[in-house]
């Protein structure tokens, strides 16, 4: 159930508003009223404790308030544009070319190898790092592909073959990518006070939303002229993200790292953190085998010539889901919080599941697109919960590791999920793929909830206490990571 691997990503840092706030780190409640950008910006943003009250009250500006969010917003808002737009334009370009659904499928498994090699370092790299200079690389990195897909598509269109570089390039890419998102995902908790992080998660929400709607359609619409265009724009906006990245300041990780090779067991501190939590492990396989299955984003190039459009419906398809996340993110702001959050989970991936089969038996252009918001919709009700429960399960030390087994679970089940549609639409075809990919997700929500009761049996999320994510330490023999 997902969109785009990037989008996907940076979805998971939506939480609850309603259900989370953060208290100072001594325990005792922030004041209510409504500080100056100077005194939220003293405030310790160390490892924030958790305040359960449905009653709080906050400005719902506060973050904007804050220079340094300010800036990480901006920063953020650009990336998703740029890096929509270039998802937009590499999906259409290699259908272009190949009219093959199984090419498809290669980008997918092009995207997915860095993340599942590069993942748990990442993470490591991420907690004992400047988080900000590793997303003054790793942007850097995006831009340069950015451009290099430019040149590959304007000088070399017509060379054969050419469609190995741009896998080869999205592999580059997504290499520094994957090094960049739990970094990104960190350091937002070290820009803002803890008492206004839960705001700064609600626009950061809103932001990538709004931003994945316009990314797609400027994608759609500059490849109807140009898809070199395209490349260019995206190199343009990770060029400012790269200038609003380095006007941010230069904050500590919590942990600092001595230069050398990281050990095995501190690589996989992370897996075993969240294997030694059920409830995590249990929402994380859950949204990462509907992803798996259900995913369609891939072959949405063949959607949108079979419905009758081009580059332009290609791009609207792209955008439906972020529509309906958008809508649901509204709706879920305006509820009360969830009284049976678990079975809201699996309602929620149950019905992500029967949306995408009616999606590929649809041969109606909007119908189809419905079918994309709601899937979108249902997403977002899955995101919030998931992530939610990861907020409340980790603590600041291992922010980086566990965003980075989030990142395996979830990022990689994004581009593998591709490469199974691509290949199985290479065999039935592209709407049996999705048809067969619907019916797998609401199987995995049946076993989901047989294996892990928990999940089933989870009422509001407050429930959910930080205490009870300690796991015990378990021994582990140092092996030097080679």
């Amino acid at each position: 159930m997902s969109s785009p691997e990037d989008q996907r990503a940076a979805r998971n840092a939506n939480e609850d508003s309603q259900i989370l706030a953060y208290e100072a780190p001594d325990g005792e409640r922030a004041s209510s009223a409504s500080p100056t950008e100077q005194q939220l910006e003293r405030e310790a943003p160390s490892i924030p404790q958790l305040d359960y009250s449905p009653t709080r009250t906050r400005d719902p500006y506060a973050a904007l308030r804050i220079r340094n969010y300010r800036l990480y917003a901006a920063a953020f808002w650009m990336g998703v544009i740029g890096g929509q737009t270039q998802n937009v334009a590499v999906g259409w370009e290699i259908y272009k070319k190949t009219n093959s659904a199984l090419s498809l499928g290669w980008l997918g498994l092009a995207m997915a190898t860095p993340v599942l090699l590069l993942a748990l370092p990442a993470g490591h790299v991420a907690d004992t790092h400047s988080r900000r200079r590793i997303m003054l690389v790793t942007h850097t990195i995006s831009a340069m592909c950015a451009l290099a897909l430019a040149m590959l598509s304007y000088f070399w269109a017509n060379v054969p073959h050419s469609v190995l570089g741009i896998y080869a390039l999205m592999i580059f890419g997504n290499a520094g990518a994957t090094f960049g998102r739990p970094a990104r995902s960190a350091l937002m908790p070290q820009l803002v006070p803890p008492s206004v992080f839960p705001n700064a998660v609600t626009w950061n929400s809103t932001i990538f939303e709004i931003a994945s709607v316009v990314g797609p359609m400027f994608g759609g619409i500059i490849c109807g002229f140009s898809i070199p265009v395209a490349y260019l724009f995206a190199a343009i906006c990770w060029s400012i993200t790269i200038v609003l990245v380095w006007l941010l300041p230069n904050k500590q990780p919590p942990q600092r790292g001595d230069g050398s090779v990281p050990r095995f067991a501190d690589l996989i501190a992370g897996v075993r953190f969240v294997f030694q939590n059920k409830m995590m492990l249990g929402a994380m396989t859950l949204d990462m085998f509907a992803v798996l299955l259900g995913g369609c984003t891939f072959l949405l190039p063949i959607f949108a010539k079979d419905l009758g459009g081009g580059a332009l419906a290609f791009g609207l398809l792209r955008s439906a889901p972020s529509i309906g996340a958008i809508v649901m993110a509204l709706v879920i702001a305006h509820t009360p919080p969830f009284q049976r959050a678990g079975r809201a989970l699996l309602l929620a991936v149950a019905g992500f599941g029967v949306v995408t089969l009616i999606f590929g038996i649809s041969h109606n252009f909007a119908l189809s697109f419905s079918m994309l918001v709601l899937m979108g919709a249902f997403d977002n009700i899955s995101v919030v919960i998931r992530h939610t429960l990861i907020q409340l399960l980790t603590p600041d030390r291992m922010r980086g590791r566990v965003s980075a087994v989030n990142q395996v679970f979830i990022g990689s089940s994004n581009e593998i999920g591709g490469l199974e549609s691509g290949l199985v639409a290479a065999w039935l075809g592209h709407r049996a793929a999705v048809v067969i990919g619907g019916v797998g997700t609401i199987l995995v929500v049946i076993a989901v909830g047989a294996i892990w009761p928990q999940v089933r049996k989870l009422t509001t999320l407050a429930d959910v206490k930080p205490e009870a994510s300690q796991p015990r330490p378990r021994k582990l023999a140092a092996v030097p990571f080679a």
